[in-house]
This record gives C-alpha cells, structure tokens and sequence, in this order.
C-alpha cells in the first residue's frame, strides 16, 4: 500500500477519535477554556484540531498520489469515501450537540451522495466526472463552517457577530447550488436531455 493510500486510511480512522472527543462527556478535566464570556470544552478543542488534520490530509493525499505516479483504484474508491464520511460524522454530531440545523445536514450529505452516484454511473459509461470549481469553493466553505461551529463561534462572539451560523447557511446554499451545477452540467450521463 503506498503513501497517499496509508493517509488516506489515517483520515478514515481519525473519524472515531474525533468522534470520541466530541461526544464523550469526560470528567477528568471538566473545567472548559475561559476567557471572558467565552467557553470552550477541552475535550471539543482536541476534536476540532482532529477535524483540521483529517481535512487537511485530503489535499496531501492526492497531491502525492498525483505528483509521483501514484494514483491506485483503491485510492480512487477512499478518498472520496474518507471525504464523505468525515464530513457526515461531523455534521450528525453537531446536530446532536445542538450546533447545526439538521436541514443543513441533510442538504449536505445529500449532496455529497446524489454527486457519488453520479460519478458512478459516469463510471459505468467510461467517462469521469472531474470536480467543479463550485465543488471547491463548496469543500472550502464546509470546512470554515463547521471548524466555526467546533469553536464556538471563536474570535466572532466578541463581536455579536453569528459567523458559525452565516457560515452554516452559506456552506448549505453553495453545496445545494454546486450540486445542482454537476447534474446540469452532466444531464446526458441521466438522459435527462432526451424527450
């Protein structure tokens, strides 16, 4: 198993650990980071760092793979997994948490299955589905959002300004936009341009 693929597998299994600090109540340091009025659980600031290093391994992890040659089919079927699963387990646990809308969540993972599928069935007719620029723009977003909500709205709140929630919003409306963008864009893959 080469390089790109063993960061690959580490995201995958950085999911549960992030998971663990997330919704574990643990009572072995209960005292939250505090400054002024704002809180902070340690056990959420040791996920949201897990959250950064598993979202950033997805950049590496193809650029390596492309840069020396080293793209796989195996490669090819968990990156894409290892993407949708991060962001699935993160935004049901901030459901859970109360932090995000659960229409948001929904709206995302949706997506993010609805444009699997059509990569499937381009895969089936021997053609690729390549990512968008609204598809990055959307990755992007996402990330902002739910690190914004990980943190408890952290520099914002001091300012009386909602940015986890004008974030959340955004990141849901550009997914649901760049979604729309891929099926448009690739209506022939569905015969949808036939009467």
């Amino acid at each position: 198993m080469n390089l790109p693929n063993r960061i690959t597998i580490a995201r995958i299994f950085l999911i549960p650990v992030m998971m663990v600090f997330l919704l574990v109540d643990f009572n072995f340091y209960p005292n939250p980071i505090v400054w002024h009025s704002y809180q902070l659980p340690y056990n959420q600031l040791i996920a949201v760092i897990i959250f950064i290093i598993a979202a950033s391994t997805d950049g590496i992890d193809g650029y390596l793979a492309r840069k020396n040659n080293m793209v796989t089919n195996l490669g090819k079927l968990l990156d894409p997994l290892a993407d949708k699963l991060l962001v699935a387990a993160i935004l049901i646990s901030l459901v859970e948490m109360g932090k995000c809308d659960s229409w948001i969540a929904i709206v995302i993972i949706s997506r993010e299955f609805a444009v699997t599928g059509l990569r499937q069935i381009a895969l089936l007719d021997g053609k690729v589905v390549a990512a968008s620029s609204w598809g990055k723009v959307k990755t992007v977003i996402q990330i902002v959002a739910i690190i914004a909500m990980l943190i408890n709205n952290f520099p914002f709140v001091f300012l009386n300004i909602p940015f986890d929630i004008i974030a959340t919003w955004a990141a849901g409306l550009i997914t649901l936009y760049s979604g729309i963008d891929y099926f448009i864009k690739n209506k022939t893959l569905l015969n949808l341009s036939r009467s």
